[in-house]
């Protein structure tokens, strides 16, 4: 059926019916992604898909960052932060373009939960449970801190500590996309957009599962059948599992945070953070020409809850108390928002929890295996726990009659930098070392190569066939029109929103109404293989 990374939907669902795959991963967030990548890398026949676009919920609503979370010390959650770092420096070597490291300054006032030499200490316990692998971390006085960044209220302010952590330059549903990039390269069968409406085990032969589906572009049936299963849903694992009638000793309760975007506030790169009035530490995270206000923690039992007249009102009087701005920030300084719920792991005993402290949870994940009938369930998680998961589901499958091939890293990393220097090189020769208008990198090839990996030869290749491609798409962006051809072949784009909100940031840095009103909107769709209709507001849905 020639290139799985350019196989149309109709080959993609025939791909799906019409062969018996090792494994099908339900859910396409970084969970499903990772798994995905992995089992593909190790030789299984693996099919992939999710309800809605891959990283549609929980994946794309993170701080975009990789992190080996230092809030967690206030738990004394030391081994979980120790392997935390682990994972994070193994990211930060294995995606060098995309992700960078990034100075924390968290500034320390009266709602610190703790004394500023007990912070500082931490950053050097947190240095050091990450193995050194950053720049080491510092405290500055409070006239250091109005130096290093003006933006900074520091009237209440007795101190600042400065540690190190992962930052990803684009968004996190970009680095979803990256490891179904990978898991589809090594074979698997990859579909957005396909629900799983019911599940039948058959014992007979060893056993086997038929998965019926509903694609809902096209309102069409489908069939698939796997030997197993991995239960990737994230906010809806439990709910999966009952269709499976699997109980697990595990389940999830929600978190939600949430995120407002704004005009960049400072001048600097750095993270800022704060300790709010509930003395939980919150973020104002660089993000192209934007800043990003989050996050927020409450409990709620609504996976699909948005951001409430509460939740803005309080992240803009923290934040407009921690800073000096010329004039506070207000609802209508908000150029996008976040909001997504974590789910967090605890026992499925009844108990619903009502009386525990919410934050202390731990954003630890689980695993747990139904041999017989090959399930492997995946609870809770976070962006940078993901090359964990990947492996612990690949041990998992070596405890089935269907053991994976020899071990190997190749399922995930960037590309050699060898191919990168090559690609470097040719993108010279078609200008494209011009510095961007918009994100943070040092030339137009780097953005490509960054987003595309080897891919970004393609877009290349598409200049080469038409040069008047090779314009930015929108008059505020570093998106060049020849992406969009690439992408449109290659990344499973169904709704504007795919392209606008989770394979690119678009939505993110710039109201939906400005986007639709960009003069090159229209040729944009064109070019995505999409259509805008009239009147609607193709963006958000």
């Amino acid at each position: 059926m020639g290139n799985p990374a350019s196989r149309s939907r109709a080959q993609r669902l025939e791909a799906l019916s019409s062969q018996q795959f090792d494994v099908v991963v339900v859910g396409g967030g970084i969970n499903g992604a990772s798994s995905a990548a992995a089992l593909s890398a190790r030789g299984l026949s693996v099919a992939l898909i999710d309800a809605n676009d891959f990283a549609s919920m929980t994946s794309q609503e993170s701080s975009n960052l990789v992190w080996g979370g230092f809030k967690y010390l206030e738990n004394y959650e030391i081994p979980f932060v120790f392997k935390l770092c682990r994972s994070r420096n193994r990211l930060m070597k294995a995606y060098p373009t995309v992700i960078s490291e990034v100075s924390f300054l968290a500034t320390l006032d009266k709602t610190s939960p703790f004394p500023n030499w007990l912070a500082a200490l931490g950053t050097v316990g947190y240095w050091g449970l990450g193995l050194f692998a950053t720049k080491r971390p510092g405290y500055y006085r409070p006239k250091t801190i109005k130096k290093l960044e003006p933006v900074i209220n520091t009237e209440t302010a007795s101190g600042a500590i400065d540690y190190r952590d992962g930052y990803l330059k684009d968004n996190d549903a970009r680095l979803v996309w990256t490891f179904v990039r990978s898991a589809i390269d090594a074979g698997a069968v990859a579909l957005n957009y396909v629900r799983a409406t019911d599940a039948h085990w058959d014992e007979a032969n060893g056993g086997t599962w038929t998965l019926d589906l509903i694609d809902t572009p096209t309102a069409t049936k489908h069939q698939i059948v796997a030997n197993a299963i991995v239960n990737a849903a994230g906010p809806f694992v439990d709910s999966f599992n009952d269709q499976l009638d699997l109980q697990t000793k595990s389940r999830v309760v929600y978190s939600k945070g949430i995120h407002i975007v704004v005009p960049k506030l400072t001048d600097g790169d750095r993270v800022l953070a704060f300790f709010d009035e509930t003395q939980r530490l919150f973020y104002v995270i660089p993000m192209a020409n934007r800043s990003v206000i989050g996050t927020t923690d409450t409990r709620t039992d609504d996976p699909g809850e948005g951001v409430t007249p509460e939740d803005r009102a309080f992240l803009l009087a923290q934040i407009n108390l921690r800073l000096d701005l010329e004039s506070p920030l207000t609802e209508a300084d908000i150029i996008s928002e976040r909001c997504g719920v974590r789910p967090l792991v605890v026992e499925n005993d009844g108990d619903d929890r009502e009386d525990i402290d919410w934050t202390s949870l731990s954003r630890k994940h689980e695993i747990e295996v139904d041999a017989k009938r090959r399930i492997v369930s995946i609870f809770g998680g976070k962006l940078t726990d993901c090359i964990n998961i990947g492996e612990e589901v690949i041990d998992e499958f070596e405890g089935f009659d269907m053991a994976p091939g020899p071990a190997s890293d190749d399922w995930y990393g960037e590309p050699p930098e060898e191919e990168r220097q090559q690609f470097m090189r040719r993108a010279e020769v078609h200008g494209l070392h011009r510095t961007p208008r918009v994100e943070q990198a040092t030339s137009m090839a780097e953005l490509l190569w960054r987003r595309h990996g080897v891919a970004a030869n393609a877009v290349l290749d598409t200049i080469d066939t038409d040069p008047l491609l090779a314009v930015e798409a929108f008059v505020d962006s570093d998106i060049l029109r020849a992406e969009l051809v690439v992408m449109a072949e290659r990344e499973l784009i169904v709704t504007a929103e795919d392209f606008f909100r989770r394979r690119t940031k678009l939505a993110l840095i710039h109201r939906v109404e400005d986007l639709e009103a960009d003069p090159g909107y229209d040729t944009a769709l064109r070019l995505l293989g999409l259509r805008s209709t009239e009147g609607a507001r193709p963006i958000a849905g």
